[in-house]
């Protein structure tokens, strides 16, 4: 008898513990604002790490790469690394435009012609089985030209904000031009990704497709 009280009382104080663990986080202080990621972890990305995806677009002929997807509470942000070769003339229908997604541009080198504006012209359903679309920057539209945009000469340093929605046509580029890619994805319509993935991703030829 006196055992099968000692296991009871046992159980129950595991018991109690674990329904304290799952209660929220205490607020210290309740009248404050309260973090919109309570006891996210941060993230760090090393350049070792954002260089192999370069060497990896220059080897596998590659243009968009998405390094992390990472959850921020009240939305996702994605990290891309991006690589275009030289454009003499724009390519038919490269508008590019993203319903939910806005993008950060902060170009490392090269030099490039980008037109913005929301006016797009001939606009056409982005195919949602694109892997772009799925994994990248969202359901969106392609067009043919941007009426009434504005070009901007960009290179290294310079940085772009492109909100969902915005028009973004590249019409040339000198030699190349790469940037980091941070996307504002506050709908979470893109799936995550791990350093772990990262590196699964770069140990391996990448898979072919849109």
């Amino acid at each position: 008898m006196k055992r099968l009280v000692w296991v009871l009382s046992t159980l129950l104080s595991l018991l109690i513990g674990a329904q304290a663990q799952a209660q929220p986080q205490a607020r210290i202080n309740p009248t404050d604002p309260q973090p919109t990621c309570p006891m996210c972890p941060g993230t760090y990305i090393p350049v070792s790490e954002l260089e192999a995806y370069t060497k990896k677009a220059l080897a596998e002929k590659l243009l968009d790469q998405q390094v992390r997807d990472i959850d921020i509470g009240k939305a996702n942000i994605g990290i891309g690394m991006v690589h275009r070769g030289k454009l003499d003339k724009p390519n038919p229908d490269s508008v590019a435009e993203h319903d939910q997604i806005s993008e950060v541009y902060h170009v490392l080198s090269g030099a490039a012609t980008l037109v913005l504006g929301p006016d797009i012209v001939n606009r056409q359903r982005r195919p949602a089985t694109m892997r772009t679309v799925i994994e990248f920057n969202g359901p969106g539209n392609n067009g043919s030209e941007v009426r009434d945009g504005i070009a901007y000469k960009i290179k290294a340093g310079d940085v772009v904000v492109i909100p969902a929605g915005t028009g973004h046509w590249f019409t040339r580029i000198e030699d190349h031009i790469d940037y980091l890619m941070v996307r504002i994805d506050p709908d979470k319509v893109t799936p995550l990704k791990s350093e772990a993935q990262s590196q699964d991703y770069l140990s391996k030829p990448a898979t072919r497709g849109e």
